[in-house]
């Protein structure tokens, strides 16, 4: 049987197992919030935060004569085991909690404080030697502690998000760069359009992704604007005389983020219009990726019935009944990832709305909605590029068999004959099955030799003179 020991809060006395680093209250949130199953160890980087947060405090407070340097010294210790990834096993609090954050931010002060205690030669519990509340949560709250906390993890998480977008983007550009002499038929609502070349089609795909990087970019810039020092409501009580912008600096020098102090505390202690704003970036490149997998299904589909203008790597079999069958299931995962971000975008956008007064207590299911984003995001890009974008072949001869018995073509006649001949043209080959090709050479209107040359499909690629 594990053996307890005995903490006491507000409430009372409770049993901890007697290893855990963490402490009564972190206890008490493990018995109140079985909610989502998700656990802050689940977020490594908002660990990471956490401890960037403490050791800046830490820092701050010895600098400003509140700590001795022995206790900060360790303090400090600890701080970087947590950022190197250990512990983290002593987070078991769940991601969404009432409380405002108080267990997330209690948890980390306890885990720190009982780690310092052991390093002290001290046993955990032994709080008048290194408290969670008095030394490592000294001129700090949770209202200001925690959602700094979040705001570092979150950037050190767009980091991450972003190099697996950057890789996908070039693995749609390599492809675009294999097919760039693949010509196919373009497509609007689903009907003929123009050619065009399968590369560009591809290439299509790494512009409009690349575009998301600067916006992810330019949007966790936000983050660096926090409200350290502001304490309870942003006014600045139980904190002394300076301590906001130095440990912005001290912040800011140990994460190499340009993070400054917000100029109105007040306003940042319940504003969440950061973490708004981020998450539309991320609805953003959910949208398109999902527009992307739509496409790419469709350009797979068949393989004898449908498109089939390119392979999908098959991955698994398709089905319990149907022989031979074989799913596009890589875009399709992505597809529901994507759904999954749109849903907790609008949980964002509910939690950020949700703030009263001077403070939001709904950081707990927005933060870990925009973290389970990144996440999800992630893990989405990774496996569309590595098993689905890296193996995709095209069909060269199915596409260059639709451009050719394509109605779509004789939109290039257009500056040559007419609209309106155009119309006919294409009308009487829909009715009748011939060819725009022939039916243009059997009513006279071009000579063969300037036919051909209209219509090759390389030349209607891009502008060109008549």
């Amino acid at each position: 049987m594990e053996n307890f020991r005995k903490e006491s809060d507000l409430l009372g006395e409770l049993s901890v197992p007697v290893n855990a680093y963490y402490g009564v209250q972190t206890q008490r949130a493990i018995d109140n919030f079985k909610i989502s199953g998700q656990l802050l160890s689940s977020y490594p980087q908002f660990i990471k935060g956490l401890a960037y947060v403490k050791k800046a405090a830490a820092k701050t407070n010895y600098e400003l004569g509140l700590l001795d340097e022995s206790l900060y010294f360790t303090i400090a210790e600890v701080c970087d085991e947590l950022i190197d990834g250990q512990l983290h096993e002593q987070f078991p609090v769940d991601m969404i909690q009432g409380g405002a954050g108080t267990s997330i931010n209690m948890n980390a002060n306890e885990v720190i404080a009982n780690r310092v205690l052991e390093k002290l030669g001290k046993n955990k519990g032994e709080y008048e030697f290194c408290s969670p509340n008095d030394h490592i949560n000294l001129s700090q709250s949770t209202n200001d502690a925690y959602p700094t906390a979040i705001k570092m993890g979150l950037l050190h998480m767009n980091i991450i998000l972003v190099n697996k977008l950057e890789k996908i983007v070039d693995a749609f550009r390599a492809k675009g760069k294999e097919f760039q002499d693949v010509i196919k038929m373009g497509r609007t609502q689903l009907q003929d359009a123009v050619p065009m070349t399968l590369g560009q089609e591809f290439e299509a795909f790494a512009a409009t992704l690349e575009e998301d990087i600067s916006k992810l970019n330019n949007n966790a810039n936000l983050f660096v604007e926090v409200n350290m020092g502001a304490t309870a409501i942003g006014t600045g009580i139980n904190a002394p005389v300076g301590y906001a912008t130095l440990c912005a600096k001290n912040l800011a020098q140990l994460t190499g983020f340009p993070v400054v102090s917000a100029p109105d505390l007040v306003e940042a202690t319940p504003d969440t219009g950061s973490y708004v704003i981020y998450s539309s970036a991320m609805k953003r490149l959910a949208v398109k990726l999902s527009k992307i997998c739509n496409d790419l299904r469709l350009l797979a589909s068949g393989p004898r019935a449908g498109l089939s203008e390119i392979n999908l790597p098959p991955m698994q079999p398709g089905s319990s009944i149907m022989p031979g069958k074989v799913n596009p299931v890589i875009p399709e995962v992505v597809n529901q990832v994507c759904f999954k971000v749109f849903g907790n975008d609008l949980t964002v956008t509910f939690a950020a709305e949700a703030g009263q007064l001077q403070l939001n207590v709904m950081e707990p299911v927005l933060s870990h909605a925009i973290m389970e984003n990144i996440h999800f995001l992630g893990n989405a890009l990774d496996t569309l590029r590595e098993k689905c974008i890296i193996g995709i072949t095209a069909n060269k001869e199915v596409c260059l068999n639709m451009v050719k018995h394509s109605i779509g073509i004789v939109t290039a006649l257009n500056p040559y004959i007419g609209y309106k001949q155009s119309t006919a043209i294409a009308k009487e080959a829909l009715e009748t099955g011939k060819s725009v090709y022939n039916l243009v050479l059997e009513k006279g209107m071009l000579s063969q030799e300037k036919l051909d040359e209209i219509l090759d499909p390389k030349n209607m690629l891009k502008p060109h003179n008549k």
